[in-house]
Parts: C-alpha cells; structure tokens; sequence
C-alpha cells in the first residue's frame, strides 16, 4: 500500500485562525486520523501554548480524534550565531531566521526537545509521534540529542527516519508551499506541479503545509490540486504506520 502524509506546521495559539482554515481544507481529502500537527510550544517566545487554555483545549480535543502530535522545536525561532558558510547559507537562504536547532549545541536541543515533548504530552494526554526541527533544519550535535532522546520518528526534507536507531523508514522530497514572497510562492507553485507525478510511484508521499499558505489563493488552489491527486495513488496514514510497516 502507497501512504500518504499530510501535516499541519506551526500549530499554537499564535496561528489558531489560519489552522482552523488548513484544516477545513485538508478535512475535505484526508480523514482527521490520518492528520499530523507540528506543534511549537511558543512561538518566538511570544504566544506561549499554556495548559488549561482555550487553544490547549482544542489541541487535546484534535489528539482524541487522532490528530498525530509532534513536537515541532520550542520557539521556532533561530537564536544561533552559525559556524561555517553551509550553516550560514542554510540559515539565510532556506528558512526566515527560524531553523531553531540548525545552531544550537547539544544540551540546549536535548533541553529543549524534552521540554516540549513533556508540555504536549500534559495537554494532550499521550506522548508525541516524534520530533520534527522547524524548517526541517538540523545541526550535527542536535541530530545527535535527537539520536539519544527516545523519539519514534523524526524527518527533514528528504527522509523520515527512526532517531533511537538511525532506520530511514520513508525516502523522498516532501511537498510544500513558501509564501514569503513571490519568487517563492511562483516556486512553490511549479514544485506542486512537478513532484505529485514523479511521486505517484513512491512508496510514501508527504504533503505539509504552513499557516502563511491560507492566505495565498494561489497556494490554497494548489494544494486541493496536490491532495486531489496523491488521493488518488496513495492512501491517508499515520507517521505511525510507517513503523509498523
């Protein structure tokens, strides 16, 4: 069977409306369970994801009808000094100062990484279906606290994979819209176009979307495109399918 995995990023109070809207769109082609969240406990530290809110609510009520929940960095927010020129371009080019773990030492991710896995599992009432770095970005040392933090699944552009073990269990580019200007959202708009029939062959595909593209007529017209199509050779699943495979 050929699954596909949809997810929401940048779920907390700071884009409730905008998820509200992504999720009424994506409802119409994939079931709730077969939904994951990537949630940022507080986002560049101004909109803090507190137990016992209204949001907080919300986020457990989603999790009961078996909305996937993964712990998405902490403040979504790149606060680094970078060593080297990859790190630098990486952190510039590829993301708008929010690769969070791109820099950060090995402590401070595994501090991190544990603190909002225990703040999503308090409100949520079960532990999280893994650990995903915003932008998809990782440092050497925090893929390292990665290794050691016991999360089931983790994955960045290309892979998803199993941290305690180092296991690739999904190869392949995910699918994705940038709407921060126009030079990326025309880009984004070709990706969308291109990768669905290079994808109606892989084993698994991964669609993700951000709060920024419900309010992009554009790429809201594009990913009813991409789901309507990846619907049609791939089956909605759960990350945690890919571990029982």
């Amino acid at each position: 069977m050929k699954r596909l995995l949809v997810s929401i990023h940048d779920v907390g109070p700071r884009f409730e409306r905008e998820v509200d809207l992504l999720l009424e769109q994506l409802a119409r082609h994939v079931p709730l369970r077969a939904l994951a969240m990537l949630v940022v406990p507080d986002h560049m530290g101004q909109h803090l994801l507190i137990p016992g809110s209204p949001f907080a609510t919300r986020l457990r009520n989603w999790a009961d009808q078996g909305v996937s929940m993964f712990a998405h960095g902490w403040f979504h927010r790149d606060d680094s000094v970078h060593d080297g020129m990859s790190a630098r371009l990486r952190a510039r080019h590829m993301t708008a100062g929010e690769g969070e773990f791109l820099g950060l030492d090995g402590p401070r991710a595994a501090q991190r990484m544990a603190n909002a896995r225990t703040l999503i599992a308090q409100i949520t009432g079960r532990d999280v279906a893994g650990f995903i770095a915003p932008a998809w970005l990782y440092g050497v040392p925090a893929r390292a606290a990665l290794a050691q933090a016991g999360f089931a699944l983790a994955e960045d552009h290309m892979t998803v994979w199993h941290p305690p073990s180092g296991r690739i269990v999904a190869r392949g580019p995910v699918i994705t819209w940038a709407s921060r200007s126009r030079v990326r959202i025309a880009a984004s708009l070709f990706a969308a176009r291109v990768l669905p029939p290079l994808l109606g062959f892989a084993p698994v595909a991964r669609v993700a979307v951000h709060p920024g593209d419900a309010h992009v007529p554009a790429l809201r017209a594009s990913i009813d495109r991409t789901l309507a199509r990846m619907t049609r050779t791939h089956m909605p699943a759960r990350y945690a399918d890919l571990l029982a495979a």
